[in-house]
């Protein structure tokens, strides 16, 4: 892990102190996909067809989006926002992106294969007070925390095995201070062969996430939640894995 980043949650850490943080006011939420237990649903997926091994998102978390508490469809007008929830997604406007990135977006975010960039935009990103870029920009930044964190390290340490709810949840207190495991929530899917698969988590956000705070700052600002489903498997790439 690089110095800078390593510095940065040692931070988070200590102003989080010897207790968990007081429960405040979730802002919105950081929603991130397990995509292989995702794809063992959606097969069909141009991501899904297209996923390898060696890509990031087999061995990362991926983002599904950022969510602001409340409203949807911020100004959206009624066509886009019909084409959106008829999941005609790639019909949708294109975004004014700069190409550092989208290509970092197309990274982290494989579903932009299927158009996922501009339902989440036209949904969720219209509400943010932020236009596309920066709104995207924030959700790189903050998934780049969480992919650089203990947490993704073990989920990437233990693919294709059981993982409980007890060690996700050390492994955020670890990586973001103590009592931030309060503030995730975690998804868990049964597939066809009745394997029990963690699908997704979703991060509570305090504060104005919109500036550059790290993850850390924006948990340790959330109101709490209760975790979830109490363990899965990190399923690898590929189907029926």
């Amino acid at each position: 892990m690089p110095q800078p980043v390593l510095a940065l949650f040692t931070a988070v850490v200590i102003l989080a102190g010897g207790s968990p943080a007081a429960a405040g006011r979730t802002e919105a939420l950081l929603a991130v996909s397990w995509q292989p237990a995702f794809c063992e649903a959606r097969p069909e997926k141009t991501e899904c067809r297209s996923q390898t091994e060696a890509r990031f998102d087999a061995s990362r978390f991926s983002l599904h989006g950022l969510w602001p508490m409340g409203e949807n469809y911020c100004g959206v007008d009624a066509k886009p926002r019909k084409l959106d929830e008829a999941g005609d997604w790639l019909a949708l406007p294109a975004l004014d992106l700069d190409a550092g990135t989208r290509r970092l977006l197309d990274t982290v975010m494989p579903g932009t294969q299927s158009g996922l960039q501009r339902h989440e935009w036209i949904k969720h990103g219209t509400c943010s007070g932020m236009d596309a870029e920066r709104y995207y920009a924030r959700s790189i930044a903050l998934m780049e925390d969480l992919n650089m964190s203990a947490v993704a390290d073990l989920f990437a340490e233990n693919l294709g095995q059981y993982v409980s709810s007890e060690a996700i949840m050390h492994a955020f207190d670890e990586a973001f201070g103590r009592g931030a495991a309060r503030r995730v929530k975690m998804k868990c899917r049964t597939d066809d062969d009745g394997r029990l698969l963690i699908t997704e988590l979703t991060i509570g956000l305090g504060g104005d996430y919109a500036d550059n705070r790290s993850l850390g700052e924006l948990i340790q600002s959330a109101g709490g939640t209760s975790f979830g489903c109490a363990g899965g498997i990190v399923d690898r790439a590929g189907l029926d894995r």
